[in-house]
């Protein structure tokens, strides 16, 4: 009778447990959902405010590009709304449901149903999955409040990722504003993990060699090619990365990985001629992939490697 009892509330406990990891996944696609979408509408506000900066001090702009993203400057930051970017209808409240608005409506806009292209809904469930994959791999016990932080500092660093992931992508440019932003998370998560460390000298050692390694090595190669081979954004990028890092193992993982990648990505392409020797290639999101991998993996495959 007693070990009936036990297994009964060993099985309830069991659910309850299985209730609660639901509760917590389901938040998180939520929570990921509605954060790509900012994240999406922000890139192209940033994108609109840039164009704005260049036309300002005389750039030469896309006059239709121009055009199409002024409108996204007009409006003040308290009535700031979201608008079809063709017909200028300002979206209400059911059109904003991310995924859902963009399924129901086929991907076009519901006044002038011309298409919006599939970027919001890509970005929306990018971070989505970003953010449900992060817990799932998360690579160290969340055992206390600074853990915890560090797994929160870490997924709100990946809504700024995926902005210059997609402004990268999109114009080959990485906003000084989201990177100063990312950075700043990257000092935060920093400071944290000096604090946990029971050798913080170590640690301080490995956070300097995370930064020589993903942005010191940038800054020579700007140096040396004086802004031909990477951008100045790549820099500030890299050091965001290596402050989140804060290894300089994981750093060279990061590093290793996203010049693979980019070489796996690269070569096939110039073999059937979609690029060029001299095609520009943005090496952001090759870093920010990099990164994810080695974050959530890295340790996992430094232990593999030394095996």
């Amino acid at each position: 009778m007693i070990n009936n009892q036990g297994f009964f509330f060993y099985n309830i406990y069991g659910m309850i447990e299985t209730m609660n990891q639901f509760v917590i996944y389901l938040a998180l696609v939520i929570f990921g959902l509605c954060f790509g979408s900012f994240a999406g509408a922000s890139v192209w506000r940033l994108r609109a405010r840039q164009l704005m900066q260049d036309k300002a001090i005389g750039d030469d702009v896309d006059t239709s590009e121009y055009k199409k993203l002024k409108k996204l400057t007009k409006q003040s930051l308290i009535n700031d709304r979201s608008q079809c970017l063709n017909c200028n209808y300002i979206l209400k409240w059911y059109d904003l449901i991310p995924v859902i608005s963009w399924l129901s409506l086929a991907g076009k806009c519901r006044k002038c149903h011309k298409s919006i292209g599939y970027f919001e809904l890509i970005i929306e469930l990018g971070v989505a999955l970003f953010f449900v994959i992060s817990l799932y791999f998360w690579p160290q016990p969340l055992n206390n409040n600074l853990e915890i932080m560090k797994l929160i500092i870490w997924l709100v660093s990946g809504v700024s990722l995926a902005i210059l992931f997609a402004y990268d992508m999109k114009w080959s440019l990485l906003p000084d504003s989201v990177n100063f932003m990312f950075i700043g998370l990257g000092v935060i998560n920093s400071i944290i993990v000096i604090i946990m460390s029971n050798d913080k000298m170590a640690t301080m050692a490995g956070l300097l060699g995370s930064i020589l390694i993903l942005s010191g090595l940038y800054l020579i190669i700007y140096i040396i090619s004086r802004g031909m081979w990477i951008g100045f954004g790549d820099i500030k990028l890299g050091l965001g990365l290596a402050l989140m890092l804060a290894d300089w193992k994981l750093a060279f993982i990061a590093l290793f990985l996203a010049n693979i990648i980019g070489c796996l990505i690269v070569i096939p392409a110039m073999a059937v001629g979609k690029l060029k020797r001299n095609s520009h290639i943005p090496f952001g999101p090759l870093l920010i992939v990099g990164f994810v991998i080695a974050g959530l993996f890295g340790n996992k495959l430094i232990y593999y490697i030394l095996l």
